[in-house]
């Protein structure tokens, strides 16, 4: 069966989609129990498919890029950050 569905008034879309008729009976007949319109319903169903895919995702994850070294030199503190880019840049900042 061929169903018609609307978009909202900000975005107004109309497609058409094709549903076998028994999934179509449950999706109105749901609907119908959870007082939704059939639109509301599909939306639903396809903003769970969305989600559920961009959860799949793999995180990004920033390659560790250190060189090594003993931290700071001497004489120098992690809140002190004017100093640290006074020495990196001297003349050039």
């Amino acid at each position: 069966m061929r169903v018609a569905v609307e978009g909202d008034m900000a975005t107004h879309m109309k497609t058409t989609i094709e549903i076998s008729d028994p999934l179509l009976r449950e999706a109105r007949a749901l609907a119908a129990e959870q007082g939704q319109t059939l639109r509301q319903v599909v939306e639903a169903g396809l903003r769970h498919a969305l989600a559920a895919r961009k959860g799949k995702k793999k995180a990004f994850r920033l390659r560790d890029a250190s060189v090594g070294g003993k931290g700071l030199r001497k004489g120098l503190r992690y809140d002190d950050w004017g100093k640290i880019l006074d020495l990196a840049y001297g003349d050039r900042g």
